[in-house]
């Protein structure tokens, strides 16, 4: 039981590494259900469809981090997702942009669980884990692209907060649930 605590505080594992990937790979291939299903919700209340999506995105980050309980496995499940996008040109890319819209939420979380002492451990800090990541998302897509006036970026990052901080609690549930199952 020690070495596995002291594992869990150490060097990332290839058991980490594989649990990232698909992570990483399970954000992306997702994108193709979840946005065109939040445009149509979205549409006629013109809220860019992303807002909303988003905070299903960043649960991958935030349950990467609950699962491995270590720093830096939200920011490598957003570099891998920024590579693959950048790469294939995958529904989602917003060209080399998708470096940086995509970096820049698992840099937030980071920066999140760092201050916080926190990895995911509690629905709390999962929720503001979700939020601030996706409130990030937005901000770094309306900059790289989107440039919306005042009053829209701030209904876009209100409501990035909210499904980010939804998509937060999904995380800390689902981790909850696989740690009971002892399946990781």
């Amino acid at each position: 039981m020690a070495d596995r605590k002291k594992l869990r505080n150490g060097h990332f594992t290839l058991s980490d590494y594989l649990i990232l990937a698909m992570l990483a790979a399970m954000g992306i291939a997702s994108k193709v259900i979840i946005v065109p299903l939040a445009q149509a919700i979205t549409g006629p209340l013109f809220i860019p469809g992303g807002v909303v999506a988003g905070g299903f995105f960043m649960l991958f980050l935030i349950l990467g981090t609950a699962l491995t309980g270590k720093l830096g496995a939200a920011v490598l499940i957003s570099l891998i997702q920024a590579v693959l996008v950048t790469i294939t040109g995958t529904f989602g890319s917003h060209g080399a942009a998708s470096l940086f819209t995509y970096t820049l939420p698992g840099l937030a979380v980071e920066a999140w669980f760092f201050l916080s002492k926190h990895r995911g451990c509690c629905p709390l800090c999962c929720f503001v884990g979700g939020m601030i990541a996706n409130v990030a998302g937005t901000f770094a897509v309306n900059t790289a692209i989107f440039r919306l006036s005042f009053v829209p970026l701030m209904l876009s990052l209100s409501v990035a907060a909210l499904s980010g901080g939804v998509g937060g609690l999904v995380a800390s549930s689902v981790a909850r649930n696989l740690k009971k199952l002892d399946i990781l």
